[in-house]
């Protein structure tokens, strides 16, 4: 798994909500339903905040950063779960890498 940092995506690599994407917030989770695919998801709290965040095209580092600013959490433990969660979301086609200049 790449920390975002070396060896791994470019640091500038930013990652945005797949266009066909729905995602509702309920308490303390989030239901996605992706129309393409049509699969349903649902995620935790702080799965949430990411998808949410991810509205607007971010990189792996501002979402690290949100992380940090709405838990209590390290910054190597926060870019390890933002990675980690990223990587799925990829392979389930709810986010997708936005490639430069379509952001």
């Amino acid at each position: 798994m790449s920390d975002g940092r070396s060896g791994g995506a470019p640091a500038q690599q930013r990652y945005h909500l797949h266009p066909e994407l729905r995602l509702t917030a309920l308490v303390d989770e989030g239901v996605l339903l992706h129309l393409g695919e049509r699969k349903y998801f649902s995620v935790n709290d702080s799965g949430l905040s990411m998808l949410e965040a991810l509205r607007a095209p971010k990189t792996l580092e501002e979402l690290v950063q949100g992380l940090l600013a709405e838990y209590e959490t390290t910054e190597d433990a926060a870019r390890t779960s933002a990675q980690a969660f990223l990587d799925r979301c990829i392979a389930a086609a709810v986010v997708v890498l936005v490639v430069a200049g379509d952001a």
